[in-house]
């Protein structure tokens, strides 16, 4: 996907006000390495290639991890329209070789209706995914107290089902990429295309099915149990991570909860549709190259 946003390579990744709503900032490394590491994977993502995943000033740290994409997303100067979690389920797990969720910041100009066309980019070795989201209702202010599932749910306003299109901006695909590559690549998050909102009202999404089609062919299939076992366990993990960092969620801000489908690779020129059933149908048409 090329973009035309900002460019500005930023002075130092040591502000503190930047990152503390996410980070643990006792125990983030801010320097130079991770400055130019920031600013490579934005222009990777904003011009539509990709950089080295062998180079030497790699995050070692989640913190480190979650400060590179803070500063990916201070860079963009975009605004944020919520979260998407990632590595939900055991499979995608073991392609990225960890054993646990991680968030990455929604930006709103990647986040389409559907039908959506879309731009990607055959280097970063995209995939869809199917996967349910929420629309938060009121704010979840962080604390100190672990928030319930039942409080969780009872401030969601709104579900829906979405198409994840994913990808790296590290060379070589995302097979044993890992939790910190992963997380500092934005949650290798390229666009989200979301279907018609309903109201959340309790609906079992462990048992709802979801079933992709790329060109006409069956692609892949999945229920919400794929997520963590449940798509509100995802929300409810992502919500507490969040606080511990003294973060909240607000009102109007989306989650997208993983892949209930697996992965499908595309490629330019291909349309795919998810189809969550009473949900409705999600549709992306992928651009082609010139």
């Amino acid at each position: 996907m090329i973009v035309t946003y900002s460019s500005r390579r930023p002075e130092a990744l040591n502000d503190v006000r930047a990152f503390n709503r996410i980070l643990d900032v006792d125990a983030v490394l801010s320097g130079v390495f991770l400055n130019d590491l920031a600013y490579e994977l934005w222009e990777a993502r904003r011009l539509g290639h990709t950089i080295d995943a062998t180079r030497n000033d790699l995050p070692k740290t989640k913190a480190e991890a979650y400060e590179v994409q803070e500063a990916i997303v201070e860079l963009s100067e975009l605004p944020r329209c919520g979260y998407k979690v990632g590595s939900t389920s055991k499979e995608a797990q073991r392609l990225l070789s960890t054993d646990e969720p991680g968030l990455g910041v929604l930006l709103a100009p990647f986040v389409h209706e559907s039908p959506a066309r879309i731009n990607i980019v055959p280097e970063q070795m995209p995939a869809v995914e199917g996967e349910f989201v929420f629309r938060i209702g009121r704010d979840l202010p962080w604390r100190t107290e672990q928030y319930t599932l039942a409080e969780i749910a009872d401030a969601i306003d709104g579900v829906t089902g979405a198409i994840e299109v994913v990808g790296t901006r590290f060379s070589g695909g995302l097979e044993g990429k890992g939790r910190l590559l992963t997380t500092a690549d934005g949650g290798v998050n390229i666009a989200l295309a979301t279907g018609n909102w309903v109201k959340f009202c309790g609906q079992n999404l462990r048992e709802h099915g979801v079933m992709m089609t790329i060109n006409g062919v069956p692609g892949g299939t999945g229920t919400g149990s794929r997520a963590l076992g449940d798509p509100l366990n995802v929300l409810c993990w992502l919500v507490n991570h969040l606080s511990n960092r003294r973060v909240g969620l607000r009102a109007g801000e989306i989650v997208a909860t993983g892949t209930c489908t697996g992965l499908d690779p595309v490629r330019p020129g291909d349309v795919v549709h998810a189809d969550f059933g009473m949900l409705g149908t999600v549709v992306i048409e992928f651009e082609r190259n010139n």
